[in-house]
């Protein structure tokens, strides 16, 4: 099993003072005030803009980040993280354009880059995730707002943290090295 881990510079291009994180953190504050960039050395992590796993959340996976908007950072405010955990297998997820599993509804198991072009729709309100972890995108070609699913069902968009019903794209996560 590979350890999972990822560092944190306070400076944009891995510069100033840094702090290497191997494990979920809910509360990271202590360790640096601000961050611009990130080098994940390995594994796949949903970083978040507040403590507890709240506010914006950003999915990255190994490689390196030289300033916040290459993660699509609002800003240098990072406060918790979160591993990803290693899925082997299948991906399966059913999404349902209205709450409580209603509506049309499809089955996905790969990602979807444009929710739109291929059903003509970008709302889902509702979800099932069978196998595997996914991440909806609010805008089309993995961008904008970022929300981790986990395996389960979600009757509305906001157990998932959507502020709107839109998604653009929907990205299986794969592990990373």
């Amino acid at each position: 099993m590979i350890v999972a881990s990822i560092i944190f510079f306070e400076e944009r291009n891995f510069q100033g003072r840094s702090y290497e994180c191997s494990n979920n953190c809910a509360e990271l504050h202590s360790h640096f005030t601000c961050c611009n960039s990130i080098r994940v050395e390995s594994g796949n992590w949903m970083v978040y803009e507040r403590p507890n796993f709240q506010g914006y959340q950003y999915f990255l996976r190994r490689g390196e980040y030289t300033d916040y908007q290459r993660w699509m950072g609002f800003n240098d405010c990072i406060r918790s993280c979160h591993i990803i955990p290693q899925h082997i297998g299948t991906h399966k997820m059913r999404i349902f354009e209205h709450s409580d599993f209603g509506g049309k509804t499809m089955e996905l198991t790969d990602c979807c880059p444009s929710l739109y072009d291929y059903l003509h729709n970008n709302n889902i309100n509702s979800c099932q995730v069978m196998e595997g972890y996914w991440v909806f995108y609010e805008h089309p070609n993995y961008k904008g707002r970022q929300y981790l699913l986990r395996p389960g069902e979600y009757r509305r968009s906001s157990e998932w943290g959507a502020v709107n019903t839109g998604t653009g794209s929907i990205r299986r996560i794969t592990y990373s090295n």
